[in-house]
């Protein structure tokens, strides 16, 4: 398997009846993990039991902790998620919080230096600390896959530009996909064409959109790759594209065909989105079973 390093948030979705541990580059992580990875983070913690939590949480399942900071000033990472009628989430994102002051320091410059990949979001780079030390971060990296994770106000177009620019793999969701082809000023409609303009103007080889309950599609070495969809009935959407990026780039990474990658990711996309929460354990037979249930 692959050794992978995240870099960005790690905090608890705070919805209205309970709370859970999140963060998308952690729910990629554990994911990655899960599929049997070794996976680094780099994040940072508050003092207090929320941290204390969120630490013992990280090294439960597996994922090394030598890379998460404890700041004394700063408070873990919350978020107060808002689920509509259809299960569908929006977000308030307390700000400042420790994960957005990551230090740039030798043992997180080695994880990412000894890595075969190096994943983030453009969320992380809210706070000119840590986004300084991803920039840092992302020139030691060997294989770098963006996960845009469009936030207002939390972005700009300069610095999505300038991430894409940096990534060798880049994932929208379809809306993220169009809002960024008009920063490029693209004047295509159709996805496959924004998705090639995309690639040819940032140089990026591999990019991959999510279209919700509809599938993915995804652009691998010059061609087309396509799921389109699973039938659930949805209990809420945190997570759900951050477990299909973790599934996709372990598949990819392991040298799984890119038409079985997207499909096995559609999968385990649409099981978490069918179950509470973001981290739900999902195992390898029931994944298989999902897919071919005869």
């Amino acid at each position: 398997m692959s050794k992978i390093t995240c870099f960005g948030e790690v905090l608890w979705d705070v919805f209205p009846t309970h709370k859970k541990i999140g963060g998308a580059p952690l729910n990629v992580a554990n994911r990655l993990q899960a599929l049997g990875n070794d996976v680094t983070m780099i994040s940072a913690i508050g003092q207090g039991e929320n941290g204390a939590k969120l630490l013992n949480y990280i090294k439960d399942v597996g994922i090394d902790p030598s890379c998460i900071q404890v700041h004394n000033e700063y408070k873990t990472g919350k978020v107060k998620v808002m689920l509509n009628e259809k299960g569908s989430a929006s977000y308030d994102i307390k700000y400042p919080r420790a994960w957005d002051k990551i230090r740039l320091t030798e043992i997180n410059k080695c994880a990412v230096k000894n890595s075969d990949a190096f994943v983030f979001g453009s969320l992380a780079a809210r706070d000119e600390s840590s986004r300084n030390t991803l920039f840092k971060l992302i020139e030691l990296a060997k294989y770098k896959i963006f996960d845009l994770n469009l936030r207002p106000p939390y972005y700009t177009k300069e610095l999505l530009i300038k991430l894409m620019n940096e990534a060798d793999f880049i994932k929208f969701n379809d809306d993220e996909l169009y809002e960024v082809s008009g920063y490029l000023d693209s004047k295509y409609r159709s996805m496959e064409q924004n998705i090639r303009y995309i690639a040819k103007k940032t140089n990026t080889k591999h990019i991959c959109v999510t279209k919700g309950h509809h599938g993915a599609v995804l652009l691998y070495d010059d061609k087309f790759y396509y799921n389109s969809g699973y039938l659930i009935k949805v209990i809420d959407t945190v997570g759900a594209g951050d477990s299909f990026l973790g599934s996709l780039i372990s598949q990819l990474l392991n040298k799984v065909n890119p038409q079985e990658a997207v499909d096995f990711a559609c999968a385990v996309g649409a099981m978490v989105a069918q179950s509470e929460g973001a981290n739900p354990v999902l195992m390898r037979s029931d994944i298989d079973n999902f897919i071919n249930p005869y």
